[in-house]
C-alpha cells in the first residue's frame, strides 16, 4: 500500500507531492554520494496545505512526509518513493519516526512558547532520517507572535529541513509565511471516492458507508464518525429537527439551549476521559504520594494542567457545536435545493419530508436568510462571543 492510498479524489495532488518527492530523493542521494545536487524545482522547503474541513489536509501532510522518508530499496530501481512498508514510511505514518514532529492541538490557539521548541528543533540535522519533518496541523491557530516566530525558520530553513503547513484557507495563514511557502490546495473529495474508503478501509457495510458520506458531502473524518458511531447519528438527528421547533420565541430558546448543552456534555465527557489520566500521570511525575498532599513548588504546574484542561473542554464545545451548525447548514442548503428544483443530490434524505415541509412553506430568499444566520453564529463563536447568546440568536432568526 502506497503512502498515497489515504488520499480520497485528490489524483492531481497526489502527482504533484509524486514528483517533488522524487526529487528530494535524488538530492540527498546526490549530497550522500557526493555529487552535485541535481535541479529540484519541485522541491523546496516550505509548503501549505490548504482545502475545506474533511479534505484531507493532514493526511496528505503527513504521506508526504513519509514519501520524504522512504528507504525502500526499489528507488534504486527506479522505484518512486512512498511505499508505504519501509521502515521510514511505516514510522512517519505511525507517528513515531525520530526526525518527523506531527504538531496538532486540543486547545483554541497555538502559542509564542510551542513555536519557539517547534523552531529550535527545526534547526537540527536528521537524526537518521533523510529530512527534518515539521507538519504543522493546526497552522491556522498561529497565535500573531507565534506566527512571527515561525516566519523566521521560514526565512531561513536548515539545510534539510521541511515545513509542511495545514490551513482551510490561504487566508487564515499570515501574508508574510504564505509568501514563502509552496501552496496546495486540496478538493472536496467525491461521495462516491468517501464511500469507497469507508468500505475498503473500515469495513463498513456500502449502503452505511454511502449514506454517512452523502449526509456529510465528503467530510472523510466525520463520515467515519458518523458510520460507526451511534451517538454522533443521534446528535446529528436533533439538530436536524430544529428547523421545526422554532416556530415561537419559547421553541427558539429552548432549542438553543439544548443544543449548547449537549455541547457541553460533549466537552464534558471528553474531559472525564482525558483530564483525570492527565492530573494522576502530573502528579505522579511531581513526586505525589499516593493519596498524599503534592510536594511543595508544584502548584504552578498543576494550575498550569487545569487552564490547559479548561481551554481544551471550551474548545471541544465549539468543535461540537459547529459539528451542529454544520449539519444545520446542510439541511437548509438542501431545503434551497428542492426550493430551486436543482438537480443537486440531496445530502439529507433521511429527514426529506421534513425538507419538503420547509420548501414548501418558504420561499429561496427566506432559506438564504436562514443560512446567513447560521454562518454568522459560527463567526461570532470565531469571535468568542458566549455561546448561548450566539446560538440564542441564530434560532430566533431561524423562526418562520
Amino acid at each position: 500500500m502506497a503512502v498515497w492510498d489515504d488520499l480520497v479524489g485528490q489524483t492531481r495532488l497526489e502527482e504533484q507531492l509524486a514528483a517533488a518527492a522524487r526529487d528530494a530523493d535524488a538530492l540527498v542521494t546526490a549530497h550522500a554520494a557526493g555529487e552535485s545536487a541535481p535541479d529540484t524545482s519541485k522541491m523546496t522547503h516550505a509548503w501549505l496545505f490548504t482545502g475545506p474541513p474533511g479534505s484531507g489536509r493532514a493526511t496528505a501532510a503527513r504521506a508526504f512526509a513519509a514519501a520524504l522518508q522512504c528507504v525502500s530499496p526499489d528507488r534504486a530501481l527506479g522505484g518512486a518513493p512512498g511505499c508505504g512498508f519501509c521502515d521510514g514510511c511505516h514510522t512517519t505514518l505511525v507517528g513515531t519516526h525520530a526526525d518527523v514532529e506531527i504538531v496538532r492541538t486540543d486547545l483554541l490557539s497555538i502559542g509564542v512558547k510551542e513555536t519557539r521548541d517547534l523552531v529550535r528543533r527545526a534547526q537540527l540535522s536528521p537524526a537518521g532520517g533523510r529530512w527534518q519533518v515539521i507538519v504543522l496541523e493546526d497552522a491556522d491557530r498561529l497565535t500573531e507572535g507565534a506566527g512571527n516566530v515561525l516566519l523566521k525558520a521560514v526565512e531561513e530553513p536548515a539545510p534539510r529541513t521541511v515545513w509542511l503547513l495545514c490551513a482551510p484557507s490561504l487566508e487564515d495563514v499570515l501574508p508574510t509565511i504564505r509568501s514563502r511557502c509552496r501552496h496546495l490546495t486540496l478538493r472536496t473529495p467525491p461521495v462516491e471516492a468517501v464511500a469507497d474508503v469507508l468500505v475498503r478501509r473500515d469495513g463498513i457495510e456500502p449502503e452505511a458507508a454511502h449514506a454517512a458520506a452523502r449526509a456529510t458531502q465528503g467530510h472523510i473524518d466525520r463520515a467515519r464518525r458518523l458510520a460507526t458511531d451511534e451517538r454522533a447519528r443521534a446528535r446529528r438527528s436533533v439538530v436536524l429537527k430544529l428547523p421545526l421547533r422554532v416556530d415561537d420565541v419559547g421553541g427558539c430558546l429552548k432549542a438553543a439551549q439544548e443544543l449548547v448543552d449537549a455541547a457541553a456534555e460533549d466537552a464534558k465527557q471528553l474531559a472525564e476521559e482525558v483530564d483525570v489520566k492527565e492530573t494522576e500521570e502530573l502528579k505522579t511525575a511531581l513526586g505525589a504520594a499516593q493519596g498524599g498532599r503534592m510536594p511543595r513548588g508544584t502548584a504552578g504546574a498543576m494550575k498550569e494542567l487545569e487552564e490547559r484542561q479548561k481551554r481544551r473542554r471550551t474548545r471541544t464545545q465549539r468543535d461540537s457545536l459547529d459539528l451542529a451548525l454544520t449539519d444545520l447548514t446542510g439541511f437548509y442548503r438542501d431545503v434551497l435545493a428542492l426550493q430551486l428544483r436543482s438537480r443537486t443530490a440531496l445530502a439529507n434524505t433521511d429527514v426529506r419530508d421534513a425538507l419538503e415541509r420547509i420548501a414548501h412553506d418558504t420561499t429561496p430568499e427566506r432559506t438564504l436568510r436562514r443560512i446567513e444566520a447560521v454562518l454568522a453564529c459560527r463567526k461570532a463563536l470565531d469571535r468568542n462571543v458566549a455561546p448561548l447568546l450566539a446560538v440564542e440568536a441564530m434560532t430566533m432568526a431561524l423562526r418562520g
